[in-house]
C-alpha cells in the first residue's frame, strides 16, 4: 500500500487522497453497473466498528450480509448453506404458524436458541438465492477466508484496504481507514448508494425505452390475439 500513503505522522500513515480517490470512483463506478444488470453484492463486515452499518446499509441497498462470524464454505460450499438457510425459514414459518405454543417449554427454549444463533449467523443471506456476482469487504486482513472463497470461485472482490495489508488480489481497492467506524460508514454507505443508483438508472432507461417506442421487447404478447 506504500503508493498510497501520503506520509507519516505520530507513527499513523496518512492516505493520499489524489491516488485514492479515482480507485474508489472506479469501485463504485463498477457497483453501479452491477446493480444495474441486477447483480447481487454480499456486504462482508464483522467487526466491532463495521457490523452495525454493514449490516444498516447492506438492507437499504437490497443486498445480502455477513455482519457476524464468517463461516468457512459460506460460498466454496454453498449447498450447505443452503440446508441451514431452509432450516431457519422453517423455523421461522413455525414461529409464524403458532407452533411454538404446543411446545413444551424444554423443546420452546431449545427451538428459541437454535433460531437466534441461525438469525445471527445466516440471518443477512437467507435471501440469497445463489452465489453472488461480488462481495464488498470491509478489512481484508481480518476477513481473509471470506477473500480466498471468493478468488477461489472467481467472484470479483471489492474491498476497503488499509495501510497494513497488501492489496494483492483484491479486483477493486478501496484504500483507507478499516479501523475508524465513521470512515467505514462513508466507504459503505458510498457503496450501497452506487447500487441504488445503478438499479434506479436500469429503471429509467427501460421507462424511457417504452416512451420512445422501443419498448416492444419489455412487453408479451399473445400472438393468437
Amino acid at each position: 500500500m506504500a503508493p498510497f500513503i501520503f506520509g507519516h505522522r505520530n507513527k499513523i500513515h496518512i492516505i493520499n487522497l489524489e491516488k485514492t480517490l479515482p480507485m474508489y470512483n472506479d469501485a463504485l463506478k463498477y457497483v453501479r453497473q452491477l446493480a444495474a444488470n441486477r447483480g447481487t453484492i454480499l456486504f462482508v463486515g464483522t467487526k466491532r466498528q463495521s457490523r452495525d452499518t454493514v449490516a444498516e446499509e447492506a438492507q437499504r441497498a437490497g443486498m445480502p450480509f455477513v455482519n457476524a462470524r464468517w463461516l468457512g464454505g459460506m460460498l466454496t460450499n454453498f449447498k450447505t448453506l443452503k440446508v441451514s438457510i431452509k432450516r431457519l425459514k422453517d423455523m421461522e414459518a413455525s414461529l409464524e404458524a403458532g407452533e411454538t405454543e404446543r411446545m413444551s417449554k424444554k423443546e420452546a427454549l431449545l427451538f428459541e436458541r437454535e433460531m437466534a444463533k441461525l438469525v445471527k449467523s445466516i440471518g443477512g443471506v437467507k435471501d440469497m438465492g445463489g452465489i453472488p456476482d461480488a462481495i464488498f469487504v470491509v478489512d481484508v486482513g481480518y476477513h481473509k477466508i471470506a477473500v480466498t472463497e471468493a478468488k477461489k470461485l472467481g467472484i470479483p472482490v471489492i474491498a476497503v484496504v488499509d495501510t497494513n495489508h497488501s492489496p494483492e488480489g483484491i479486483d477493486y481497492v478501496i484504500p483507507g481507514n478499516d479501523d475508524a467506524s465513521k470512515a467505514v460508514m462513508l466507504y459503505t454507505k458510498g457503496v450501497a448508494d452506487a447500487i441504488l443508483e445503478g438499479r434506479s438508472s436500469a429503471v429509467n432507461e427501460v421507462v424511457q425505452a417504452v416512451r420512445s417506442g422501443d419498448g416492444d421487447d419489455f412487453v408479451e404478447v399473445n400472438a393468437e390475439a
